[in-house]
């Protein structure tokens, strides 16, 4: 689907309506920010909405959530890992669509070599590779930020033999890995555009949870930052696995190594009801728990311009006309 600038102002405007309160809702609505464009994630469907220039092409996938297809897969501390698991698919595919449109433009050659993998897998080729990069993603990420400092973390023993000040150093060595690997990627032009996108993001879900309507006008007075941001989420992982892995001995290096990888799932299941929680509740102690990730958005989100408020607001729009008014419900 396309829709010119004028199209994209003009198409049907959503309201939520209020029931009787000033009370901001929740949503558990989302997205990413993708190459010149925003993918938004509802409870039937995900679309993603890429600006060519005065163009705003619009492409929607039906999918369901893991966690909605399977009851174990929803059960509390358990849903976390499938929900990390289902972002990651459906965000490498938005980011892999976002960067062939882009590739058209440029009428890029097919090397020999994809050529011959075309030949060889056929149609299966784009969910093969797809598949094959959200696992090299998760390998990449345990590497860097589980087994890199705790590989790094094990020459403190020649220091201290306390396990809990050693898993401090640990933890404390992964954020700083993790923010400086924030700040480093800030500093590309390319990456500077996805984080205007990713505020252009917030802004319009903010724009909904506070049931105003879908406009520029109304997205651009709303903060970049979000509660329910990915980078948050990551963040709380980072301090969840420190208070989890507080609990444990520092046996030998590859023990450790290995206790890091199994106890993942429980450190994303847990880190997934806490910013779930955050993102539904105004606790005080929610707020203070999440209040460094925020700090970090000001680093992944930078604030928009206008046409990159129309393309967040139409990707949002279009997910919304698949809810059927459930929009505030839980995924």
């Amino acid at each position: 689907m396309r829709l010119t600038k004028q199209g994209a102002e003009s198409a049907t405007k959503f309201r939520v309506h209020k029931d009787g309160g000033a009370v901001m809702k929740k949503t558990d609505i989302g997205g990413q920010a993708v190459i010149e464009g925003v993918m938004m994630r509802g409870h039937k469907s995900y679309a993603i909405a890429l600006r060519k220039g005065e163009e705003i092409i619009i492409k929607k996938e039906y999918a369901v959530p893991l966690t909605r297809k399977n009851k174990f897969f929803s059960l509390p501390f358990i849903r976390g890992t499938f929900a990390l698991i289902d972002s990651l698919v459906i965000g490498i595919k938005s980011l892999t669509y976002s960067a062939e449109v882009f590739e058209e433009e440029e009428s890029i050659e097919p090397t020999r070599f994809d050529v011959f993998l075309q030949r060889i897998f056929g149609e299966k080729l784009e969910d093969i590779l797809m598949y094959f990069s959200v696992i090299i993603s998760l390998i990449l990420s345990i590497v860097i930020f589980f087994i890199g400092p705790t590989y790094v973390t094990d020459y403190a023993r020649l220091f201290t033999k306390n396990t809990i000040v050693i898993n401090f150093v640990e933890g404390t060595l992964r954020v700083l890995i993790f923010i400086l690997y924030l700040l480093l990627i800030a500093q590309m032009k390319d990456i500077k555009r996805i984080f205007e996108y990713h505020g252009a993001e917030h802004k319009a879900i903010h724009c909904l949870e506070h049931e105003e309507e879908l406009t520029v006008e109304n997205a651009r007075k709303y903060t970049t930052l979000h509660p329910r941001c990915g980078t948050n989420f990551l963040f709380i992982v980072m301090i969840i696995s420190i208070i989890v892995f507080s609990f444990l001995k520092w046996p030998s290096l590859y023990v450790r190594i290995l206790s890091r990888i199994f106890l993942l799932p429980v450190v994303a299941g847990i880190s997934y009801e806490v910013i779930k929680l955050a993102g539904r509740s105004n606790n005080k102690i929610l707020a203070l728990f999440v209040y460094p990730g925020l700090l970090l958005q000001k680093i992944t989100t930078k604030e928009p311009d206008d046409k990159q408020l129309e393309v967040a607001i139409a990707s949002l729009k279009s997910v919304l006309q698949d809810e059927g008014g459930r929009e505030f419900e839980s995924i």
